[in-house]
């Protein structure tokens, strides 16, 4: 007995002196291997856009909203020149030769009178048959109001067309910018979609092999395989939004087809890059848009003046000279006139006061409208400086919403995978984490869209 018990006392003392038994390694996460002909991106477009600059370039190259202002600042200077030369002198010459078919001897002056050596003052050198004859005019406006009034209307039209071609450079400037903002935004959403149909289908290969285990229902299996059709349809509607916004681009560009960017654009220094084309206003009032609508409405007024101004009477100074040819001698010149010629309107049939009625008209609808720019102008000031604070703080929330999404989908996963929580739960967490990763994207976007706008908002583009 004694024997017995000193045998189970050794047994006892080496087990316990022995090592502790080396504990079991953990086991291995089911890893599921997804591949679906929808996880390849979309192909790139036929070109891509490297820098601001190069896509600047484009635009002042291909804009045919660029061209049209142009044409209309062509159209001013034009227009102006025209009203000058009211003011200026103007001189012709005429010339011609005629003949007296009954009378073949008799000069005739081109004009069809015939010229009589009788006529001729002095003595000289008779005229030649055929009469080579010609004349030149020349007439000065001394007092003309209406022409004064139509140069000051011509030249306010001109620096509106100036201020315009400067408010479709900003405004060129800023849906540029507002197209690649978008661009890069839908390339990234894009990325995050196939990124969720990724995620969903390892869920649903998760949810397969827990069904396989007996783990897991066929209804469990349904939901993650519905979830899975949701991400589809989100990355083909995202994937629709990317192509049209490559088109917008294209447009933009002046191409007939799809523009995408580079990949390695980088849209944090837009804002920075657009201070090399604009530069930021003192006030308000010193728009593009305001200055060439006040321009509309200095143009009106002095047009409305000048057709008030043609019932006044004007004054101008008139010359002729005439010369034919003689033999023998080259020729000679009869007479020289100079005549001052003042011209006073009495009756037009009401035609005056039809134009002065039209063109106060006129006048008023540009007043109207520079009215309805100044309140455009200052909504829109208004809203873009709100806007970089509503987008910086949708910005915060969202990145705490993504992190809070995470970290739901994630205890929630470990949970279904101990059976704590069933597919219902981790889809809608799967779905949350999606929306908050879209959410995220769209607000960083929107943030350095804002900011631009806040910038070209209130500033003078001059390429």
């Amino acid at each position: 007995m004694p024997t017995l018990l000193a045998t189970v006392l050794g047994l006892f003392a080496a087990t316990a002196l022995a090592a502790p038994p080396e504990p079991l390694p953990p086991p291995t996460p089911f890893q599921p291997k997804v591949e679906d002909p929808m996880l390849a991106p979309v192909a790139p477009a036929p070109r891509r856009v490297q820098s601001w600059e190069e896509a600047l370039t484009l635009t002042r190259e291909r804009s045919t909203d660029l061209g049209t202002a142009q044409a209309g600042v062509e159209r001013a200077e034009g227009r102006w020149r025209q009203a000058l030369a009211a003011l200026l002198p103007s001189a012709r010459l005429t010339g011609g030769t005629a003949i007296d078919v009954l009378h073949p001897d008799t000069p005739v002056l081109f004009s069809g009178s015939p010229l009589f050596a009788g006529q001729l003052p002095g003595s000289g050198g008779q005229p030649t048959t055929p009469l080579l004859s010609g004349a030149v005019s020349l007439n000065q406006s001394l007092v003309d109001v209406g022409a004064w009034r139509g140069l000051s209307s011509a030249e306010a039209a001109r620096d509106g067309a100036e201020a315009s071609l400067h408010d479709v450079q900003r405004r060129l400037t800023q849906g540029l910018a507002r197209t690649l903002v978008a661009v890069v935004a839908a390339e990234r959403a894009a990325e995050l979609n196939r990124l969720g149909l990724r995620q969903a289908l390892e869920r649903a290969a998760l949810v397969q092999r827990t069904l396989e285990l007996g783990a897991a229902t066929q209804l469990d299996l349904a939901r993650t395989r519905q979830d899975v059709e949701l991400a589809r349809q989100s990355l083909i509607s995202g994937d629709e939004q990317l192509r049209r916004a490559r088109e917008a681009l294209g447009l933009a560009l002046g191409f007939e087809h799809a523009v995408g960017v580079n990949p390695g654009f980088q849209l944090q220094g837009l804002v920075a890059q657009t201070q090399t084309s604009c530069a930021p206003l003192q006030a308000v009032g010193e728009r593009a848009d305001l200055q060439a609508a006040r321009a509309q409405v200095e143009s009106a007024r002095d047009s409305r003046r000048q057709a008030s101004a043609g019932y006044l009477p004007t004054l101008g100074l008139t010359s002729n000279v005439s010369a034919f040819t003689t033999d023998p001698g080259l020729g000679r010149v009869p007479t020289w006139s100079i005549a001052a010629v003042l011209s006073v309107p009495i009756w037009e049939g009401g035609l005056r006061g039809g134009l002065v009625r039209e063109r106060a008209g006129i006048e008023r609808q540009a007043e109207e409208s520079l009215e309805r720019t100044r309140r455009d102008v200052e909504l829109e000031v208004a809203r873009t400086r709100r806007g970089v604070e509503v987008a910086e703080s949708l910005v915060k929330t969202a990145t705490e919403g993504r992190a809070l999404a995470e970290q739901t989908d994630q205890l929630t996963r470990r949970s279904f995978e101990i059976g704590r929580s069933n597919s219902l739960e981790l889809v809608q967490s799967a779905a949350a984490l999606r929306q908050a990763e879209l959410a995220l994207a769209l607000r960083e976007f929107e943030l350095v869209q804002a900011r631009l706008d806040a910038f070209l908002t209130e500033a003078r583009c001059d390429w």
